[in-house]
């Protein structure tokens, strides 16, 4: 079965204030080519998202899961849907992502 994939605001913002920051330092070109990788894997939990590890501490259902050694994808599982709830970049703070 495969899931939707919804982005949250907060996500789609994370992925705006992304781009502004790569942009900024290393080009718009680099910048486009690293949030289309993240949406990629993104869209890969559509098909099996039950990835990533458990952080039912901070908040229960969420799961998140690394990218590319630089990112944190945060989603949260339903029977239909994975929610892109937050994607967290350079070492953010989940905690303060989900107080």
């Amino acid at each position: 079965m495969s899931h939707k994939i919804e982005f949250s605001p907060e996500a789609l913002g994370d992925l705006i204030d992304l781009y502004d920051y790569i942009a900024s330092r290393d080009g718009a070109e680099r910048a486009i080519n690293y949030i289309d990788r993240i949406e990629d894997c993104c869209r890969d939990l559509s098909v099996f998202p039950d990835r990533g590890s458990r952080r039912d501490d901070l908040r229960a259902g969420l799961r998140v899961l690394g990218f590319e050694r630089r990112a944190v994808i945060a989603f949260q599982i339903t029977a239909e849907t994975v929610t892109i709830l937050r994607i967290l970049y350079g070492g953010r703070s989940l905690e303060t992502a989900f107080p």
